[in-house]
């Protein structure tokens, strides 16, 4: 098994590091309270990403069940719903992003941020 990265000898085979993983959290090569950061980050990261997943496949489920709803009046409410939820979720999630940069500019708190302060 041959590597491609250009420093891939110094890590160890066993940890994978993600792409923000900070090495000044380790100390002798294991993670620190320090190291959170890197992880929290990452997690926050991927649940936006299946968020934004999500949000897109019920706005397509809910076209495709209001395509295929045929005039039914009860299919189309259902449609109708299905979409107007997922519409709903994307508001609330932008509204919270922007209620959080608001906080940030005028208090000048970094909220958006998640860091451990080091003593």
């Amino acid at each position: 098994m041959h590597c491609q990265l250009p420093d891939c000898h110094s890590h160890s085979l066993l940890i994978n590091m993600p792409k923000d993983w900070d090495p000044a959290c380790m100390q002798d090569g294991i993670p620190t309270l320090k190291c959170l950061e890197s992880v929290f980050s990452n997690i926050l990261k991927a649940a936006v990403s299946l968020i934004t997943i999500a949000l897109f496949a019920m706005l397509v489920i809910g076209g495709f069940k209001f395509l295929t709803s045929g005039g039914n009046p009860k299919s189309t409410e259902s449609a109708r719903s299905t979409m107007t939820y997922a519409i709903i979720g994307l508001v609330v999630i932008i509204a919270s992003y922007l209620i959080m940069r608001v906080i940030e500019y005028f208090t000048g708190v970094k909220v958006t941020e998640f860091t451990i302060p080091s003593y």
